[in-house]
């Protein structure tokens, strides 16, 4: 089970769900003493049983803030337990209170609907956030009510009915904003078709936050956006600023006496008259142009699975997870504002005093600019102006992981280092450093190309192809106070891994890049052919002009002392530069002897390398073979089911013309209402004949025996009458049924034969 801790200094709680014995297990461990590399852990672990036992299956847990209260959340059911209690009779046993949150919304029999995603309120120690099925945002307050929410949040990414991706409208994950402007009142929702989308403010009654922080926000808005010339602007600043008035009042009482404050909490308070709209989806932008949103979503595999937000210095980076095993890394180009719809009024509940104890609104995605953005566009013309803040791609990583690894993906940052991402999946653990912050290098005065971030493997629980993933069952980073790091794992064995990473060399990545890459670029130059030898010795010896010699010197002997003194100057002039030519020749190649073994060596090496690698390309290319031939297969087999499928009577189908319409719709009308007609006459017919012929006969006197006789033979050719009537309209009713049956059973032959 994924396991949670919670410590001061360099002492930690380590928990950890049993899923036999459905309890959970606190161990104390103290990192870092004496030595800093030394792990000491508390034996026996202390064990915390629920006070009514669990009917699900835990699945997740996670503790709050002050280390209080921790959440036991399953696809069944969803508790909390308070981390305080009574002894038990067991040694190391303690009694738990254990309640169940939102038991009528999310687990009733009659209307099932499923949590996706449940996380702990950063700037609250009771309230929880939890995303669900039916495309609902809710945040219960466990100290007032478990289970009804303090806040609803029904969102519609897209018009009723407009939407053609059933994925655009199935959230997967969301995650809070960190403490930064107004990303600390966001939360980010990811929907299944990689859509981000941001609803803003979202305030838990009561949560507490910095003053200074808000304070920041007070006066932005009251900078850049009352002052600025476009009046959409200063209407959403007045806004914001009555919205944080209202939610905050020690913005306006302390302003006025200029008393310090170090934390605010947050007031029950909703606009009465607007909703939270749903800003987004978020657009991608380049340094120049926007990028197509179907090239972007093309390139992840599969479907978005989860989300984090990181905040790195004054960059809000969002990371996306997708299915196929690749991280999509983005980083907000532009601060998130608050926006609000008009004319869309939420439902308040209010207690006998009239105040908030909880809100409910559909947020909707109001109308965008859906000109070109551009990230050199100066901050007066996009501040306060309602729009979502594009995302400006950083990096796509693809984890490659294995085949028989399952999809799901979560993520965590790093405590002491911000730019580093763990990423836990089934096939281990990786780390992800980022080496480029667009505004963070911009504040900085770092001016640099954008680099890709460096993807390192921590843990890796498939040690080989044939062993099948063994993936680890909890996974936490630590940091203590020495300044180390640590990787706290729960393996499916039940055995605790505790890693220390490092945190002072993280970051040089870049400049032992930089290092590397002039290294191999001097290495390069001095392989070159001019380094090894130089130009004049490959251009060869120097010609050799013969002096001049007089006409009578041509025919000398070399006996002679003329013909010995030329013989000795032509030697003179060929030792000065034939043999000063070889000897320089024979110090260059003895001096860069060992320079260019160590090429050779080098090239050797690389040889070796090369074939390794197209052997182990050849036998991959066994295996794609292998896909190719089984793809092949299933293809074809697909296509002769499709054969199949389309020679059935009902393939071709053609839809009825007009006038073929018309007359089934006629025939409809004639044997809906004119065949009941004739029914209900038939029936009215019926009861008439009955009723006279069992009409009770009564004594009559001698006088009126006559009269009797009369009437008699009147009512008999009524009977008379009413039988042949009867008759006929038994024909005719007869004969509109056969025309009905006949006209039927052409139009069912006639769409088989089409």
């Amino acid at each position: 089970m994924p396991s949670e801790s919670h410590g001061l200094g360099w002492s930690y709680s380590a928990l950890f769900w049993d899923l036999n014995k459905k309890c959970l297990h606190r161990i104390s461990i103290r990192l870092g003493e004496p030595d800093p590399t030394s792990i000491l852990a508390a034996f026996p672990s202390k064990v915390l049983q629920a006070d009514t036992p669990l009917s699900f299956e835990v699945s997740k847990i996670s503790i709050n803030r002050n280390g209080s209260a921790l959440l036991l959340a399953g696809l069944e059911g969803l508790r909390v337990m308070y981390l305080y209690g009574r002894s038990s009779a067991e040694e190391n046993t303690i009694i738990c209170r254990t309640v169940s949150v939102g038991s009528e919304i999310f687990f009733n029999r009659n209307n099932f609907i499923r949590t996706l995603q449940i996380s702990w309120h950063p700037y609250s120690d009771t309230h929880l956030g939890i995303l669900s099925s039916d495309s609902v945002f809710r945040i219960f307050d466990l100290s007032v009510d478990i289970g009804q929410p303090e806040q609803e949040y029904y969102l519609q990414p897209v018009e009723p009915g407009n939407s053609s991706n059933a994925a655009a409208i199935c959230p997967v994950d969301f995650s809070f904003g960190g403490d930064h402007l107004w990303d600390k009142f966001s939360v980010f929702i990811l929907f299944s078709d990689g859509s981000s989308y941001i609803i803003c403010p979202v305030v838990p009654f009561g949560s507490v936050y910095k003053w200074e922080s808000v304070l920041e926000m007070y006066n932005d808005a009251q900078t850049f956006g009352l002052k600025s010339s476009n009046s959409k602007a200063v209407n959403n600043s007045n806004m914001a600023i009555s919205w944080l008035e209202a939610t905050f009042p020690e913005l306006v009482r302390r302003a006025g006496d200029g008393a310090q404050s170090y934390a605010v909490k947050a007031q029950p308070f909703v606009l009465l008259d607007a909703s939270v709209a749903l800003q987004g989806p978020l657009r991608k932008v380049c340094h120049t142009v926007t990028e197509d949103s179907e090239i972007q979503k093309g390139i992840c595999e599969g479907r978005a699975v989860g989300c984090l937000y990181n905040l790195v210095g004054k960059d809000s980076v969002l990371v996306t997870a997708w299915s196929g095993g690749q991280l999509q890394l983005d980083a907000l180009a532009d601060e998130i504002q608050p926006v609000w719809k008009m004319g869309n009024a939420p439902r308040l509940c209010v207690d006998s005093s009239d105040q908030i104890i909880g809100a409910a609104m559909i947020c909707e995605t109001a109308p965008s600019d859906r000109s070109v953005l551009k990230l050199d566009q100066p901050p007066h013309l996009t501040a306060w102006l309602g729009h979502p803040p594009p995302l400006l791609r950083l990096a796509i990583v693809d984890l490659a992981l294995p085949d028989k690894c399952n999809s799901l993906i979560a993520m965590m940052t790093d405590p002491l280092v911000p730019e580093r991402i763990f990423c836990v999946h089934a096939g281990g653990i990786d780390s992800i450093v980022l080496h480029f912050l667009p505004f963070t290098n911009q504040t900085s005065g770092k001016e640099e190309a954008m680099r890709t971030p460096s993807v390192l493997s921590v843990l890796s629980t498939c040690p080989g192809d044939s062993s099948s993933p063994s993936p680890l069952h909890g996974f936490l980073a630590l940091s203590d106070s020495f300044g180390s790091s640590w990787i706290v794992g729960l393996t499916s064995s039940n055995d605790c891994i505790v890693l220390q990473m490092d945190t002072w060399n993280v970051l040089l990545t870049d400049a032992v890049e930089k290092v590397t890459e002039t290294g191999t670029a001097d290495e390069l130059k001095e392989t070159g052919t001019h380094t090894i030898i130089s130009k004049d010795l490959l251009s060869g010896p120097k010609a050799v002009l013969l002096p001049p010699s007089a006409p009578n010197l041509r025919s000398v002997t070399a006996d002679s002392i003329e013909g010995r003194s030329m013989l000795h100057q032509y030697f003179k002039l060929f030792h000065e530069n034939y043999v000063e030519y070889a000897h320089k020749v024979h110090f260059e190649l003895q001096h860069h002897a060992p320079h260019l073994k160590k090429i050779i060596d080098n090239q050797h090496s690389r040889l070796r390398e090369m074939e390794r690698k197209l052997l182990e390309v050849e036998r991959k290319q066994e295996k794609i073979e292998d896909r190719i031939d089984r793809a092949v297969k299933v293809h074809s087999s697909l296509e002769e089911r499709l054969q199949n499928l389309r020679s059935l009577p009902g393939s071709h189908k053609k839809p009825l013309s007009k006038a073929e319409r018309d007359f089934k719709l006629e025939l409809d009308n004639f044997n809906g209402l004119e065949l009941d007609a004739l029914h209900s006459s038939i029936e009215a017919l019926n009861g008439r004949l009955k009723r006279h012929m069992h009409s009770p006969q009564q004594a009559d006197s001698p006088n009126r025996q006559t009269v009797r006789k009369g009437n008699k033979r009147i009512q008999e050719d009524e009977i008379s009458q009413l039988k042949s009537s009867l008759e006929k309209l038994s024909l005719l009713n007869s004969e509109n049924s056969r025309k009905v049956k006949l006209v039927e059973s052409v139009l069912r032959s006639k769409e088989i034969s089409d």
